[in-house]
């Protein structure tokens, strides 16, 4: 009998040792997930107040419920707004990722560690600089007598002859230089994964450099070139700064729409709106992207 209920302490305690370092674990990963819960929470609570507003009435936000601010969505001027915003932001995201591509490409392939080193301090440099001082620079370059207009000047003897500022090349300009960081990393992830190996084979094989591109290297880095589009869509449907400044009173996009209605205005629940509008188009391509890339998962793995 004694020893039945030594053997039965000897396992509790055993069960005690093994379950105390669980606990301890547990306790670690909690504090470390504490301040990530609290900003998802805080803005999980942001987005649902902006979400309340819009069903408002103008001060009269939190008391009335109405649509009147989704029906005046309807009206041509916000509706070539969104368009306009949308199709800059598309624009901008198909030009960077062309432009970030061959970027990308050579970091993953080069076999110089003091080169990848040196394209990767030049591609992030920009982050480090504000997006105002950034813009004011632009404005320097693109201005009517600024550095690109004096350089075309000076080659075809002609006087002020590009406009490139308060207009929508500026601002396209400013987008893709912005973002141009957003759309190498995920590509550069992407190209590393892809074996040598494969695009020795198909040489091999007899496919020319192209082929080896376009069938073997472009549909294995797809998802790095599909999340650098949606990662610059969605930062540049949002700009503020860039449209702002690049563009003058002559480029509006939603951003700079939803500043006037809500600080100018003080129409909050319009703007409120309009903030929806525009996360729900971000969240859509988002969603379009998994789906897809789900596909072509699948179609791969099938076919392998």
């Amino acid at each position: 009998m004694t020893a039945l209920v030594s053997n039965r302490q000897r396992s509790a305690g055993a069960q005690t040792a093994v379950s105390s370092p669980s606990r301890s674990k547990l306790r670690t990963v909690t504090m470390l997930l504490l301040p990530a819960s609290f900003l998802v929470g805080l803005l999980t609570v942001c987005g649902l107040a902006v979400l309340r507003m819009s069903f408002g009435r103008k001060n009269a936000e939190w008391s009335d419920w109405s649509f009147d601010s989704y029906v005046a969505l309807a009206d041509p001027y916000f509706v070539n707004i969104l368009a306009d915003t949308l199709w800059l932001a598309l624009l901008s995201a198909v030009i960077t990722s062309v432009i970030s591509f061959p970027v990308a490409l050579f970091m993953a392939r080069t076999r110089s560690e003091v080169a990848r080193r040196m394209v990767l301090i030049c591609i992030m440099l920009p982050m480090l600089v504000s997006l105002l001082v950034q813009s004011f620079g632009w404005v320097a370059i693109l201005g009517p007598d600024g550095l690109a207009n004096q350089i075309v000047g000076a080659i075809l003897d002609v006087e002020r002859p590009l406009a490139l500022l308060f207009n929508r090349t500026g601002v396209l300009l400013g987008l893709i230089q912005t973002t141009v960081p957003l759309a190498v990393l995920p590509m550069v992830a992407s190209l590393k994964a892809i074996p040598l190996s494969l695009e020795e084979a198909a040489s091999v094989l007899g496919a020319s450099r192209a082929k080896v591109y376009t069938n073997v290297i472009l549909p294995l880095a797809w998802p790095g070139i599909a999340a650098g589009l949606v990662l610059v869509f969605g930062f540049n449907t949002g700009a503020f700064v860039v449209p702002l400044l690049l563009g003058g009173l002559k480029v509006t996009t939603l951003a700079l729409v939803i500043r006037d209605q809500m600080g100018v205005l003080l129409n909050w629940p319009m703007g409120s709106a309009l903030s929806v509008i525009l996360i729900a188009f971000a969240l859509t391509v988002q969603a379009l992207q998994n789906v897809i890339g789900r596909r072509v998962s699948t179609e791969e793995n099938s076919h392998g």
